[in-house]
């Protein structure tokens, strides 16, 4: 009886053993819901409503309080950090971290369909987006039932997924 031949595996028909490079799926990640995925949102909605009045209305008021009248500019400035704020806070925790304060909270994390980072272009996008249409935004995650990744209908746009990583 002669032994059964040994078949060679090349190191990519191999499964990944132990570690996975940061940022990269193995197959076997859960996919965030529509409970926690709004559940980040409305903690991320609760700091936005606390910071964008402070920082609209902050400057100008302590200058007040210090020097009399706040100047035109000053107010003007707030304003338009005020309402570049949003953006900015989506854009950023998406971009570099694939986080919000909301999504870390809850363990949600966005990241394009093959596990690596959004970039600082599609975060954009998808922040912009976001905020333009955010009626439409929430009502599309109804499809989240509907998909197995678990993916709204802006992230199947965007291809990207928003994984459970625990909190």
């Amino acid at each position: 009886m002669t032994p059964a031949p040994v078949r060679k595996t090349s190191a990519r028909s191999r499964p990944p053993r132990g570690r996975v490079r940061p940022g990269r799926t193995t197959g076997r990640e859960q996919y965030a819901g529509i409970v926690s995925r709004l559940l980040a949102l409305a903690v991320d909605a609760a700091l936005l409503a606390l910071a964008v009045p402070a920082v609209g209305a902050g400057a100008p008021a302590l200058w007040g309080s210090i020097v009399g009248s706040a100047p035109r500019w000053l107010h003007v400035c707030a304003a338009v950090l005020a309402g570049f704020l949003p953006f900015a806070y989506f854009w950023l925790g998406w971009c570099t971290s694939g986080r919000t304060v909301g999504g870390a909270l809850l363990g949600a994390e966005v990241r394009r369909t093959d596990g690596s980072r959004l970039g600082a272009i599609r975060a954009a996008a998808r922040a912009l987006l976001g905020l333009i249409f955010a009626p439409v935004w929430l009502a599309c995650m109804a499809l989240i039932a509907f998909d197995p990744r678990r993916r709204a209908l802006h992230d199947v746009v965007f291809r990207t997924v928003v994984r459970h990583t625990g909190a």
